[in-house]
């Protein structure tokens, strides 16, 4: 509905005389307010009159206020009875350099403010920015305390790097945070509590399972108990002081005498052997070097005495991998510090090898033979003759092998000329007669074999991996023969196993520095060999080292670099030397061997479980895509039949 022109006109005239009324009043020490549907804008004006300060309003500040004070106020509490009425409608003010910015309330968090680095900010509504330096408490467990409290238009935040908080919020909800936060900002309890018969490490451990069960949710109760095995002390933290007097009371129950000659204690070991370290305790105990323990069935207990003054000994339980310690106080409590050091997970060593060979081979060969045996069915005397180069037998290059038989000539390209058959003396069947044979070869032979073998294994202990053949080889054979027994030779034989073999065993130093004992062996039977009488030959490449490498690092551990080239020239003495006419009484073979073969080595060390997670990840995820392009296409003729598949990685716990 329109307002009629004359009621505005009287609305603008009741304004200016409130304005002037206040004017006048600004020298009185009270003012009464009376602001009714008034708008915005010429409400701030007004108080910029009455308190003197300068205002820059945004446009987008639009609307009316009510402000209304049955009796006179304070000049001092103008301005913020009008900060109050601003944060009504959705409006804030932001101070700086002495002028007031009015806003909407969701920008003034981004305007410059003033910013204060110590509680006890000022009374008031003005926008203000407050950086609290927590220095008991975490900063980050108090932000979902106080976030309800915030305007929710203006901002907390957290800096962890210096367990600060940052708010954005009015000055005088500030002083409610003030308050809040030293309550909450005090420091938790700590205290040293000596021990003097029991174990520090037993104490904690039970302290720590007793006092923390459920106590997750509730970071109030929790509690840090903390052995010194040095001094034999515990070392308690709590925020609540009752829960520290409750486990200092349950310490010194528990940290009574028990008798003279020593207690049965049982110590479950979580990584260690408790084999292994029985031994180790029994030396500790008695000053010498425990002998090698004598192999017992499994699940045996091994016992191993401390020295015969301390009246108690120490069994180690093979099948639970337990120890039990018989002992007084003082000894046992030494012996539990030293199984506390020395039960701790053992790092593992995940070792690359890779084994890269590159091997080109080029051979050529041309030549040009002669043979004449036209008169030698002939009765007449007649000059036979001629040359030939090579061996002769299956593959043959010689010129008198093909002619007895062509279809051992060996392969390349073969050019000859033939005129019937002759019969040769002593040879059963005619032969060709082969006048001419040329001949022409050229290959290019290349290979280029990567291996990666991989090893996982515990940091001083020996791992091996062997992937390859177990073939025979003939060591001896024997022969029986006589006239009144019947002939039954036989052979001996040994196996061997032949293919890649890699054998380390590590030890990490400090910075992680991997001190590596390393064999590796790539062998290959030679094919040309496996039909002789003796045995196949192998050829073999091996590396047995000691190195020192650091974590993630590749390293060359050998190789062998060989380029060889070989040149064979039959002629006939005199015509094979001719120019140009020589090459018709010659036979030429050249041959060019390149062989490349690097091995090199990454390890990696891996202590968490979050290390060797990654690196299994990766492998599996790689199989599973090979194992996935392996498997057989569908096809309309033929059933489908599915590979197998590997089953889905379970993540780490």
């Amino acid at each position: 509905m329109l307002e009629h022109p004359v009621i505005g006109q009287l609305k603008i005239i009741l304004l200016m005389f409130c304005l002037a009324f206040m004017a006048c009043s600004a020298r009185a020490e009270d003012i009464t307010l009376n602001f009714v549907n008034a708008d915005v804008e010429s409400v701030i004006k007004a108080v910029g009159q009455i308190t003197g300060k300068n205002f820059l309003i945004d446009p987008r500040v639009r609307g009316t206020v009510n402000i209304v004070s049955s009796k006179p106020v304070s000049r001092t509490l103008v301005y913020p009875i009008l900060l109050s009425a601003l944060r009504l409608q959705g409006f804030a003010a932001v101070e700086s350099n002495g002028i007031v910015k009015i806003i909407p309330e969701a920008d003034a968090k981004l305007s410059s403010g003033p910013t204060l680095l110590e509680s006890g900010s000022p009374r008031g509504g003005e926008l203000v920015t407050q950086v609290y330096t927590l220095k008991n408490q975490s900063a980050t467990q108090i932000l979902p305390v106080l976030r309800p409290l915030i305007a929710p238009n203006n901002a907390i935040s957290v800096y962890p790097n210096s367990n600060a908080l940052v708010i954005t919020d009015y000055a005088d909800n500030l002083k409610r945070i003030d308050s809040i936060i030293d309550a909450i900002d005090q420091s938790g309890g700590a205290e040293i509590m000596a021990l003097h018969h029991a174990s520090a490490i037993d104490v904690a451990q039970t302290l720590n399972k007793l006092m923390n069960e459920g106590a997750a949710a509730d970071q109030g109760q929790h509690l840090a108990a903390v052995a010194d095995t040095r001094t034999n002390s515990l070392l308690l933290r709590s925020g609540n002081s009752a829960v520290l007097g409750m486990a200092r009371n349950l310490a010194a129950r528990l940290d009574a005498q028990t008798g003279e000659t020593g207690n049965v204690h049982v110590v479950y070991l979580k990584n260690a052997s408790a084999v292994s370290l029985a031994k180790t305790l029994r030396g500790t105990s008695t000053g010498e070097v425990a002998a090698d323990a004598i192999p017992a069935q499994p699940g045996a207990a091994h016992v191993a005495p401390p020295a015969a003054e301390s009246g108690g000994m120490i069994l180690a339980d093979e099948a639970a991998n337990a120890l039990i310690i018989t002992a007084p106080d003082a000894i046992y409590n030494n012996l539990r510090a030293v199984v506390e050091k020395l039960d701790v997970r053992q790092a593992e060593i995940y070792v690359e090898a890779l084994v890269a060979e590159v091997s080109a081979n080029k051979a050529a060969e041309f030549g040009i033979q002669w043979q004449n045996l036209k008169g030698l069915n002939s009765n007449t005397a007649n000059v036979i003759g001629g040359t030939n180069f090579g061996s002769q037998g299956a593959g043959t290059t010689n010129i008198i092998g093909a002619a007895t038989n062509i279809s051992s000539v060996a392969q390349g390209l073969n050019i000859g000329i033939v005129k019937g058959q002759v019969t040769i003396p002593g040879v059963a069947n005619p032969v060709l007669n082969l006048g001419m044979l040329a001949r022409a070869l050229e290959t290019d032979a290349s290979a280029n074999i990567l291996s990666t073998p991989n090893l996982l294994t515990l940091d001083n202990e020996e791992a091996k991996i062997v992937v390859g053949q177990n073939v025979p080889f003939i060591t001896g054979s024997y022969a029986q023969t006589g006239t009144a027994t019947t002939t039954a030779p036989f052979q001996t034989y040994e196996r061997k196993d032949v293919g890649l073999m890699l054998k380390i065993k590590p030890q990490i130093s400090s910075g992680d520095l991997v001190r590596l004992k390393i064999y590796q062996e790539v062998s290959s039977v030679d094919p040309t060999t496996t039909g002789n009488a003796s045995g196949p030959t192998t050829n073999k490449r091996s590396i047995d080292s000691t190195v020192l490498v650091d974590d993630g690092q590749i390293i060359v551990l050998g190789g062998l670099i060989q380029d060889s080239v070989s040149e064979n020239v039959s002629k006939v003495p005199v015509l094979g030397d001719l120019p140009l006419l020589g090459t018709l009484f010659s036979y030429k073979s050249r041959v060019h061997t390149k062989t490349n073969l690097m091995v090199f080595l990454c390890p990696h060390v891996l202590r968490n479980e979050k290390s060797y997670g990654g690196l299994t990840s990766d492998r599996y995820e790689y199989i599973s895509g090979e194992e996935k392009k392996s498997q057989p296409a569908p096809s309309p003729m033929l059933p489908d039949i599915k590979g197998p598949v590997l089953p889905p990685l379970k993540p780490a716990k």
